[in-house]
């Protein structure tokens, strides 16, 4: 079973929620930090590393020997990455998506592809089980292709816990596409339900069970509540904004740890996930 926990914002809690929940499994587990810009999971997990390499994605070059300047390449990428000007054509690998269009159009077989650095995957294991996280290299924009790279690492059979980037763009999509559930992760404020809103449309579009964890839940309004009752969302966790819990935190302690109690709650809302992601699943 894929789970993926997701945040219309940063800020919310999604991290806290992942890795208390995948530490509350016991063993075997997959914990997988797709926030490549800013990996924070093994701050709380201290895996032990055993892996390190580093990711490429596929970028064009153009042999200007043979090329006839016939733009075909350029017409055909929607990302601009190739550019031809009067008898100059130029490349612009930090936009390419590597879809591979221009070498298939190209008629004299002048685009070759090289690798262009991304950032790294790294793996190792952690009390509960596996861990991987990719970092995205300083002053890159394209991270769906790393975030790629880490959702390859999941073994079948295994629970695997991806904790997503925030927002609802395409790094966001490509961390949640095709897993078993997504778990939102939003706080009752005028922000996190703005943020909420955007990432439940982005779940229904993929036709993703997902269901709704309440952090801080004992500040702002009941917007929240009464947003999730008008879509049917399920609320399967509260956390309430405790000092204790705060400090936890603030150390890089985990919660199931630090106070016994909740790993019994963590527990109870994966349970409350086997049975949606079931039902979702008798229903279509």
């Amino acid at each position: 079973m894929i789970i993926s926990v997701a945040s219309g914002k940063g800020g919310t809690g999604k991290t806290t929620v992942a890795t208390n929940l995948a530490v509350s499994m016991g063993t075997g587990v997959q914990l997988l930090d797709c926030d490549v810009e800013e990996p924070n999971a093994h701050l709380f997990v201290s895996p032990v590393m055993e892996q390190s390499e580093t990711v490429f994605t596929a970028v064009p070059e153009i042999d200007k020997d043979k090329c006839t300047l016939c733009r075909k390449c350029s017409d055909i990428c929607r990302f601009n990455v190739i550019a031809i000007a009067g008898k100059i054509i130029l490349t612009f690998p930090e936009l390419c998506h590597s879809c591979g269009g221009c070498i298939a159009v190209c008629p004299e077989g002048a685009i070759t592809e090289i690798g262009r650095d991304l950032g790294l995957l790294e793996q190792g294991v952690f009390s509960a089980g596996d861990f991987v996280h990719g970092r995205l290299r300083i002053g890159e924009a394209m991270s769906p292709p790393l975030i790629k790279k880490v959702r390859e690492r999941i073994k079948p059979g295994k629970i695997s816990i991806i904790d997503a980037p925030p927002g609802t763009s395409c790094p966001v999509i490509t961390a949640m596409k095709g897993t078993d559930f997504v778990l939102m992760v939003t706080e009752p404020t005028p922000f996190g339900l703005h943020d909420l809103k955007l990432a439940v449309e982005a779940v229904k579009l993929l036709g993703i069970p997902h269901g709704l964890v309440i952090n801080r839940s004992d500040m702002g309004n009941d917007d929240v509540w009464q947003y999730a009752r008008t879509e049917n969302l399920p609320i399967l966790m509260e956390i309430p904004f405790d000092r204790a819990i705060a400090e936890a935190y603030s150390r890089g302690h985990l919660m199931v740890e630090s106070m016994p109690a909740w790993k019994g709650k963590f527990q109870e809302l994966f349970s409350r996930i086997e049975t949606l992601s079931k039902a979702w699943e008798n229903r279509n």
